[in-house]
C-alpha cells in the first residue's frame, strides 16, 4: 500500500515541481536550437534557411484558400500559442493562491513592466528624433522577448527561486501585452472588429462554462482554438494573446478538499490490499474497479488548469520552444558589422533594450517598493530583481516582428536587427552571470 501510495503522490500530487526540473532540461534544447539557427543564417546555407520559413500553406474547401500563412507565421502564432496557454496557466495558479495572490505582490510585475517599456522607448527617441525614417521604430525595444528570458531563468534551476520565474513572466506578459496594444494602435493598420468580436463572445461562453462547473479540458480546448484563437487571428490581434485569455477561464479549483481526498484514498488501497485476487497477471473486476475510483478521486483532487499545466510542459520546453528559436533567432549578418552597430538606429535599440530595461523594470520596482506600495515577491532578493531587469532586455522575437512593421528601408532593418541581437545576447548573458551568484540576503529595508 505505501508503495502505491508515493506512486500517486509522485505522479499525481506534484506536477509543479515536475514542471520546473524540466524546464532546466528543455532550456539545453532551446540553446541548441538558437545557436544552430545563427551558424546556418551565417553559412552558405543562409538563402536556403531564409527560404524554408516563408512557404505558404492554408486549408482549402470547395476551390477557396483559407488562412494561407508562411510557416513562420504558423510557429509564432500557432506552437507559440501553446507556450503562452502553459504560461498563463502558471500564472492563474498563482494569481488564485500563489505569489500574485495580492494587490502590492501583482502590482509589482505590472509596474514593472510598465517602466520597461516607456523608458526604452525614450532611450530610441533620443537617438532617432531627427531622421523621419528611422523615428517610426520607437516601439522596437519596448517588448521582451518570454520564450528566451524564462529559459535562461529556467537554466538557473534550484539556484532561481520558483516566484521570481513567476514574476519574470509576469512581467514579460505584461510587456507582450503592452507591446500588442502598441502595434494593434501604431503599427496595424486594420483590426478586424467583427472577428475580435466573435472571440470575445467565445471567450465569454469559457468563462460562463466555468462559473457552471464545467470541468471537460476538451471542451475548453475546441472552443478555445476554433473559436477564440481562430478568431484573434483573423482579427489582427496577436493569436497568442488569445493563448493567455483561453488559460484564465481554465477552472483552477478542485471537486474535493485535501482531507477528504485523503480518507477516500485510504479507504480505496485499503479495499484493494483486502480484494481477492486472482493467480493471473491480470486484475479481477474487484481490482479494476477500485482502481477506477481512484481515478476519479484523484481526477477531482485535481484542478483542470494545474492538470493541463502538467501534461503540455514537456511538449512545450522539447518541442515547440527549440522550433520557436530554430525559427527565429538565424539572423544573417553582413557588410561591416562595427559600422552598423554603431549607427543611430542600432545604438538606439540596444541600448534602448540594455539600460532601457535596467532602469525602466529596475529603478520603477525600486521606488515603488521604497515607497512600500508593493512587495517583493516571497524569496526573491532586490539583486535578484536586478539581475532580471537584464534578462527583460532580450527583446529578440517581437522586437523584430515590430522592425518588419516600423521599417521599409533593407539598411534600416538589417541596423534595428544588429542591435536587437547585440541586446538580447549582452542583457542574457549579464542576466545569467548575475543571478548565478544568487546573492539572496540583499534586500529592501
Amino acid at each position: 500500500m505505501e508503495k502505491l501510495k508515493q506512486k500517486v503522490q509522485r505522479k499525481f500530487l506534484k506536477p509543479v515541481a515536475n514542471f520546473v526540473s524540466k524546464s532546466t532540461a528543455g532550456s539545453l534544447f532551446l540553446l541548441v536550437a538558437t545557436l544552430a539557427a545563427v551558424f546556418i543564417a551565417n553559412s552558405s546555407y543562409a538563402d536556403w534557411y531564409h527560404h524554408f520559413w516563408k512557404q505558404k500553406f492554408g486549408f482549402s474547401f470547395d476551390g477557396q484558400l483559407y488562412l494561407e500563412k508562411d510557416l513562420h507565421h504558423w510557429i509564432n502564432d500557432g506552437l507559440m500559442a501553446i507556450f503562452f496557454f502553459v504560461v498563463g496557466l502558471e500564472l492563474k495558479r498563482e494569481i488564485v493562491a500563489g505569489e500574485l495572490s495580492e494587490v502590492k505582490k501583482a502590482a509589482l510585475p505590472i509596474f514593472a513592466a510598465l517602466g520597461g517599456m516607456l523608458v526604452p522607448a525614450a532611450i530610441f527617441l533620443v537617438f532617432n528624433h531627427d531622421n523621419p525614417q528611422a523615428v517610426s521604430g520607437w516601439g522596437i525595444p519596448m517588448a521582451t522577448d518570454i520564450a528566451f528570458a524564462l529559459g535562461i531563468i529556467y537554466f538557473l534551476g534550484d539556484r532561481i527561486p520558483d516566484s521570481l520565474k513567476v514574476f519574470l513572466a509576469a512581467l514579460a506578459i505584461a510587456d507582450d501585452l503592452g507591446a500588442v496594444l502598441v502595434i494593434a494602435f501604431f503599427y496595424t493598420s486594420e483590426i478586424e472588429l467583427t472577428n475580435l468580436g466573435v472571440g470575445a463572445l467565445f471567450l465569454l461562453v469559457l468563462l460562463l462554462a466555468n462559473r457552471l462547473g464545467v470541468r471537460n479540458t476538451a471542451f475548453y480546448g475546441i472552443i478555445g482554438v476554433s473559436g477564440v484563437w481562430l478568431s484573434f487571428l483573423l482579427s489582427g490581434v496577436h493569436a497568442t494573446i488569445a493563448a493567455v485569455l483561453i488559460a484564465f477561464t481554465i477552472p483552477s479549483r478542485t471537486k474535493i478538499e485535501e482531507t477528504e481526498f485523503a480518507v477516500k484514498m485510504k479507504e480505496d488501497l485499503s479495499d484493494f490490499e483486502t480484494a481477492e485476487g486472482n493467480e493471473f497477471p491480470t486484475l479481477t473486476s474487484e481490482q479494476l474497479h477500485l482502481l477506477e475510483r481512484m481515478n476519479r478521486n484523484i481526477d477531482a483532487a485535481l484542478t483542470p488548469s494545474q492538470k493541463l499545466e502538467y501534461k503540455l510542459h514537456p511538449i512545450v520546453a522539447f518541442l515547440i520552444l527549440p522550433i520557436f528559436a530554430f525559427a527565429n533567432a538565424g539572423v544573417t549578418v553582413s557588410g561591416n558589422i562595427v559600422e552598423q552597430l554603431l549607427s543611430n538606429v542600432a545604438l538606439g535599440v540596444a541600448l534602448g533594450l540594455v539600460l532601457g530595461k535596467v532602469i525602466g523594470v529596475f529603478l520603477t520596482s525600486y521606488l515603488l517598493l521604497r515607497l512600500k506600495w508593493v512587495q517583493l515577491p516571497v524569496g526573491v532578493s532586490l539583486y535578484q530583481l536586478f539581475g532580471v531587469s537584464f534578462l527583460a532586455a532580450i527583446g529578440f522575437t517581437m522586437s523584430l516582428f515590430v522592425t518588419e512593421l516600423a521599417f521599409t528601408d533593407a539598411q534600416l532593418i538589417t541596423e534595428a536587427k544588429v542591435g536587437i541581437f547585440a541586446a538580447s545576447l549582452l542583457g542574457g548573458s549579464l542576466g545569467y552571470l548575475l543571478l548565478s551568484k544568487n546573492k539572496s540576503n540583499l534586500i529592501v529595508e
